[in-house]
């Protein structure tokens, strides 16, 4: 009899051991960085013991669509759900549903604009006003204290836009010499950092370095100001992907920040299987963050 109950007792606090995990995964627009996201997830899916299954939706950028998601999953009854949000200004109504429900939610990326966060909910991923910081002070020093900045932004509703881009602004308080001379949003995208770096060229100005709020956007802009010849232009880029390694092999970009994409990927699919389990976990869970330069970007290559 005592053996009849203690194996029904591992039965209800290991569920993982003898059934497949349901998780809900809704992103907030399918691109590079958040494909490299995504297959982290899966390929740590696969080692979730007895198994857990993902089952992804794209929000396209929007909110109302992105909440839809989620009360697609919940009326689904999947075991978690793990959300990227489209706006970090607007994941109430996604915090309100989940906890409601008793479904655990895993926040990964980019972090809701709120103080703390219910029990049950958690959140996976970098700080972002100190990648902006890390990004600035290296190109900072490369500009000798001194020279003109461009700045191209993310999403502009999007809380790493504004969190990277105060990290470089906190550089520059500590710079007076170097001026910003231009800001402009490419939402994320590589071709519209093109767009955008070709019209600046175009207006006449002096540019000395670019600091972009991620990758794509920085591989653009450098693309274009190689077609204008413009090769003494240092880009700086963010996240760290293949394409922004190989790019920093080439010499398009001077220096990225590395975030740990399989790191983040794979620690919010942890986080999402131990909250099924009923583990004690709250808050934010930071995933490390590191300075690629010409000089270091092999030893990333791997990662």
């Amino acid at each position: 009899m005592m053996r009849c109950l203690s194996m029904l007792l591992c039965l209800l606090i290991s569920p993982l051991a003898w059934s497949e995990a349901k998780i809900g995964v809704a992103v907030a627009q399918y691109d590079n960085y958040i494909a490299y996201l995504v297959q982290a997830m899966q390929e740590r899916a696969k080692e979730v013991p007895g198994g857990a299954t993902l089952q992804l939706e794209d929000a396209g950028g929007d909110v109302v669509r992105q909440l839809g998601q989620v009360e697609n999953f919940i009326s689904q009854s999947v075991d978690a759900i793990i959300v990227n949000p489209a706006d970090t200004a607007a994941t109430r109504k996604i915090t309100e549903r989940a906890t409601l429900a008793g479904i655990p939610l895993v926040y990964l990326n980019s972090r809701p604009e709120v103080e703390s966060f219910p029990a049950g909910v958690v959140f996976v991923g970098t700080d972002e006003r100190r990648i902006g910081q890390m990004q600035m002070e290296y190109l900072a020093e490369k500009m000798g204290g001194k020279g003109d900045l461009a700045i191209i932004l993310g999403r502009l509703a999007h809380d790493d836009t504004r969190k990277r881009t105060a990290g470089v602004k906190d550089v520059l308080a500590k710079y007076p010499d170097i001026k910003v001379v231009e800001e402009q949003s490419a939402n994320w995208e590589r071709d519209k950092g093109m767009d955008v770096m070709s019209n600046w060229l175009l207006s006449g100005k002096n540019i000395d370095a670019v600091a972009a709020n991620n990758d794509e956007m920085g591989i653009g802009a450098a693309m274009a100001l190689r077609q204008a010849g413009s090769q003494d232009v240092m880009v700086g880029g963010v996240d760290g992907t293949a394409d922004g390694l190989d790019a920093i092999k080439r010499g398009l970009l001077s220096v990225t920040v590395f975030r740990d994409t399989v790191g983040i990927g794979a620690g919010s699919v942890d986080a999402a299987v131990r909250l099924i389990n009923k583990e004690n976990l709250q808050g934010d869970i930071w995933v490390p963050v590191q300075l690629v330069t010409p000089e270091n970007y092999q030893q990333f290559q791997s990662k």
